[in-house]
This record gives structure tokens, sequence and C-alpha cells, in this order.
């Protein structure tokens, strides 16, 4: 794979596909549909799942492409693959709290190398470079000119203290309890991937998340997550996180800094 290009691929989409989200967010009203599995969605997820999924295929025509409005086509496992949330927090979306995301990352061997957070409501971009790396761009996030670039890094997490971050929308009683098994400095709730660039960027240090997910509603906050030096593991048996599981359903999962004395 070319990472140079590919990165560039997945900024220019979730850019682009921000545009349309952010259109549509902002005009007098949209309509809202619900799923099979009796979640939202709006013309907004399906009208950037159309451009993501065109420009993925073109500029990638060979590679395995699992999108979440998708979903039925892709029920098989797979281990190198692009994956994509085309609006993660669709709630959020609906209730225009803004705290929702575009989200492209690549798989390879069921690991997510590569990925692209972006919140167009929130202004905020957060991507992997070719070599790995995350980063946070800022300025007018241009299609074609890379703006200013600042290397992002989790924190040193201090166990006699930790910045906990949790789901707005799917908060529940089991995840409080786990939490309150840990010394916690503050505490404070994001929707869809944010959650995991706000670990990135050291501004919570753990992040766990005991509710059902999907591998693209998690797959480029992980590859974001990573590439700040962070990790991911499974609930369970604290086991490495991997992604391409026949019908893409994630386990429970802690995101951290590593330092944080995960409890079991």
């Amino acid at each position: 794979m070319d990472f140079d290009r590919l990165v560039n691929v997945m900024r220019r989409l979730a850019l682009e596909a921000g545009d349309k989200i952010m259109e549509i967010y902002n005009s007098p009203d949209f309509e809202v549909k619900t799923k099979s599995d009796a979640s939202p969605v709006t013309e907004a997820d399906e009208a950037a799942d159309a451009l993501i999924s065109a420009g993925l295929a073109e500029a990638f025509p060979a590679m395995a492409l699992v999108t979440e409005e998708q979903a039925a086509s892709h029920a098989q496992a797979v281990s190198t693959f692009l994956i994509v949330d085309p609006l993660d927090g669709t709630k959020e979306f609906v209730q225009r709290r803004g705290d929702f995301t575009v989200n492209i990352a690549y798989v390879e061997n069921g690991v997510p190398l590569r990925g692209v957070v972006y919140a167009p409501a929130k202004g905020r971009l957060f991507y992997t470079l070719a070599d790995g790396r995350s980063v946070e761009e800022t300025g007018a996030f241009d299609k074609e000119v890379i703006g200013p670039q600042t290397p992002i890094t989790v924190s040193v997490p201090d166990n006699r203290g930790l910045m906990v971050v949790a789901s707005k929308s799917h908060r529940d009683q089991a995840t409080d309890d786990y939490i309150a098994q840990y010394a916690v400095k503050d505490m404070t709730s994001a929707g869809s991937s944010l959650k995991f660039c706000l670990v990135a960027t050291g501004e919570a240090d753990l992040y766990p998340r005991l509710g059902r997910t999907m591998e693209w509603d998690t797959a480029a906050g992980d590859a974001v997550l990573r590439g700040a030096g962070g990790e991911m593991v499974r609930f369970d048996d604290h086991s490495p996180f991997t992604y391409g599981k026949e019908g893409f359903a994630n386990p429970f999962f802690i995101a951290f800094a590593p330092g944080v004395l995960l409890v079991k």
C-alpha cells in the first residue's frame, strides 16, 4: 500500500464528506429514518457514504471496502480492507450537538494501521501520517493543501487521579461501576470516535466501552490512538483488539494511555 497516497485520499474524502454533512446539518430540517437495528440514519449518513465509497473505489479498486451503510453486503471475515463510518454519532447529529465524526481507516492483517477522524462541527481533524504517527491538523482544511500539523501523543497518566472519557449517548450503570474502580480526577463525556482522539491527544487517559459497537465505529479512532502511542484491548481479557471479524461486531473494549493500571 502506498501510504502517502492513502492518507491524502482519506483526508480529502473525509473533508468532502464533512462539507456535505454540514450542508445538511445546517439546513432547516432533514429526514431521519430507522434502520433494522433500530438505530437512526439520515440523508447525511447516506450522502457521505456514497461520496466516500465512490472515492475509495476509484482510488483503490482492488481493495475490499466495508462501510456502515452497506453493512448487509459484507458479512464475511476479511483481514485487509478499508472501513468507513461516514457519520459516526448520528444521534448527536440529529440532536444538533456537534459531536459527530467522519471515519475512514485502513486495516491490514486485522490491525488498523492508518485512519482519519474528522469532526466538521467541532473543526477538529485527526489522522495518521504515512509513517504511522498521528497528528491534528489546524487551519482552513483545504482539500488539496495540507495545513499546520501538530503531532499528538497520549498522556503520562497519574493513576492517583485519571482523566476519563465516556460515551455521551450510551452511558450505562455497568460503565459507571467499572469507572468507579479507578481513582478519577475528572470525567468528561463525548460522542462518536472523538473519545479515542481525546485519549490520543492526552486530554483523557482512559476510555472504557461496555456496550455494542461495530468495527466501523472504532477503526479510525483506534488507528489515530495507536499512532499517538495509545492502546486498545478487549475488555474481558485485555488481549489485543483485532478487526475483520465475521459480522464486524466488536467486543467490549478499553482504550487507554500506556501506564494506566487497568482493572480486571
